[in-house]
């Protein structure tokens, strides 16, 4: 498919009036330092803006002008053209068909890309079409899965065991066998593949035929599946190296942890190994270091709750408190709180399982239960090091709360963790793990209570009306006026990998306790502490906050239901039936 301007592509824009005939000298100028296309220069030099010189680029060349990011396109469609070809020529295959491809450009007037395309493409015909660069490289990014890859050196490895009958345990251990070789590179590519799709979590499950390999992105579970199970235990030993785990020990479960760079993120990878009936479970949690701690600020919590909590952290002693499920973003929160308090004049301790970040300053203790160095035994020590603020990573027994607590009321600011379904009960949860009333009365000061739940995929989103079963559930929810609600669902588009969700908000409750509350508090009585709770004026529960986002379409119905459904069940029947009607969808 040969495609040719009528004239130069600087002249046509002069004559079309878009730039001028100075601003074409100092592009051609600027290129011949550096090499770069006239178009590009154009755009570099904010002559001329990117979707300006495509949409005018389709015009000459008679081109269809694409925008791919709201566009749903098949991995086997993509992969018709090998990702080191498509990124070279910054070229993705967006059909395919038995006689021809159609193939999105940023750079239509390439003509040596184009001949090189129609070679590979040949007999078929190839068509073009034009798009933004920027949609191109996300594309990349999004559609280009290592699945293929994986499975590729997954199958090359089983049959280099097949060859061998079983692996050499020593070349292993030393990493020089041609085995060793090909574990790496599947333990790269499925480490590569994670951090483009921006996992939390790497799950390897040996089952009886298969190996199972999840990833968790956005809360949920995504799962690939071998049938060479046999690698598995190849893949575990190699981990178990990298992680300084004992290789020989397969009955007891083992946890480490090891440093990994992974196309320019610097990857902490904690990991846990357990016994299962086939072999062994490991599941490895990923930290993107380069991303760095978010500031109370970026961790997407309120203005107003941001200021109250800021209010908060100024007493000179008390308890805070963080609550929510694993992967609720409590680590998060606590860390711009740290962030926030780690000043020169302030001494800080923190004892941790583990050791997440590491902040400049602040004296970080790693548990080891191994040797008796746990939080109870640590925190003891702690007080004796005339901190101003410590953090405890979570409150895990009657011991360490006590202590925890006795902190907050002899001059220290107490930050922690518990693992609770609100702020309410986090208060209630003190007292049944054998906490003092009066303690808890006289040293908690504010418990923040969250959760994550997806956004909608704002390149698919579109208008939403809600069933039957949930316009009644919304019904019921008498606080909220949903008339001139937004509802908002993602269709699914390769952004978001088909799912019609990207990326999760935080949804917030922080429970400052009133003087109604702490007295409800001392007499140890549930019922008035909660009823104090529900009529503080400035206290919003989860579920209203999230019902907020509902209102706005940040969220789906979907989502809220779950949360609601969590955190109020025994209130909102009808919320089980609205996540089971989705469920039943997927």
């Amino acid at each position: 498919m040969k495609l040719k301007l009528k004239m130069r592509l600087g002249d046509l824009l002069v004559q079309e009036q878009i730039i001028t005939d100075e601003q074409l000298k100092q592009a051609l100028s600027e290129q011949r330092h550096t090499g770069r296309k006239l178009g590009r220069t154009l755009i570099d030099l904010q002559s001329i803006s990117e979707d300006q010189l495509l949409q005018f680029l389709s015009q000459q060349l008679n081109l269809p002008y694409l925008d791919i990011s709201r566009r749903p396109i098949a991995p086997e469609v993509v992969n018709v053209l090998p990702e080191v070809q498509a990124r070279r020529y910054r070229a993705l295959v967006v059909e395919n068909h038995d006689d021809h491809v159609l193939v999105a450009m940023s750079d239509p007037a390439d003509l040596q890309a184009i001949d090189n395309l129609e070679v590979f493409f040949a007999p078929k015909t190839l068509k073009l079409a034009v798009c933004p660069e920027q949609q191109l490289l996300d594309a990349f990014d999004n559609l280009y899965r290592r699945t293929e890859q994986i499975a590729e050196i997954a199958g090359k490895l089983e049959e280099e065991y097949a060859a061998d009958d079983m692996f050499d345990l020593a070349n292993l251990t030393q990493g020089d066998s041609d085995n060793e070789t090909t574990v790496v590179k599947l333990l790269q590519s499925i480490f590569e593949d994670a951090v483009q799709m921006r996992a939390s979590d790497i799950h390897i499950e040996p089952g009886e035929n298969v190996l199972r390999i999840r990833q968790r992105i956005d809360g949920q579970l995504h799962e690939n599946i071998l049938n060479e199970v046999n690698i598995a235990a190849a893949l575990v030993l190699r981990l178990k190296l990298m992680a300084g785990l004992d290789i020989s020990e397969k009955r007891l479960p083992q946890d480490g942890r090891f440093h990994i760079e992974i196309n320019g993120h610097k990857i902490d990878v904690r990991m846990s190994t357990m016994p299962i009936y086939h072999g062994e479970s490991v599941v490895m949690r990923l930290l993107d270091q380069t991303a760095g701690l978010r500031t109370l600020d970026e961790t997407g919590m309120p203005p107003h709750i941001v200021e109250r909590i800021r209010k908060q952290i100024r007493r000179p002693h008390g308890m805070l408190l963080v609550t929510g499920p694993t992967g609720s973003g409590k680590t998060t929160t606590l860390y711009g709180i740290l962030s926030e308090l780690n000043t020169a004049d302030r001494k800080i301790i923190t004892v941790e399982d583990p050791v997440e970040y590491q902040l400049p300053r602040i004296n970080q203790v790693q548990v080891s239960h191994k040797i008796g160095l746990d939080f109870s035994n640590v925190l003891r020590t702690t007080l004796r090091q005339d901190p101003d603020i410590i953090m405890v990573g979570e409150m895990r027994d009657q011991e360490t709360v006590e202590i925890g607590l006795r902190g907050a009321l002899t001059g220290h600011f107490v930050l922690s963790t518990l693992h609770t379904n609100d702020a309410v009960t986090s208060a209630l949860r003190l007292l049944d793990m054998g906490a003092a009333s009066y303690l808890v009365a006289s040293a908690l000061r504010v418990i923040i209570a969250q959760r994550l739940v997806r956004r909608v995929c704002h390149n698919c989103a579109i208008d939403y009306q809600p069933t039957a079963g949930e316009r009644s559930w919304l019904q019921s929810m008498s606080k909220f006026d949903f008339t001139q609600a937004k509802f908002k669902v993602g269709t699914g588009c390769q952004s978001c990998n088909g799912s019609g969700y990207r990326g999760r908000i935080g949804i917030f409750e922080i429970l400052e306790l009133d003087e109604n509350m702490i007295d409800a508090m001392r007499t140890g009585n549930p019922q008035d502490f909660a009823r104090a709770a529900a009529q503080s004026p400035n206290f919003i529960p989860l579920a209203d906050s999230a019902l907020s986002y509902l209102q706005r379409g940040i969220t789906t119905i979907e989502e809220v239901a779950k949360l609601v459904e969590d955190v109020s069940e025994s209130e909102t029947p009808l919320a089980d039936d609205i996540v089971n009607e989705h469920h039943g969808e997927r």
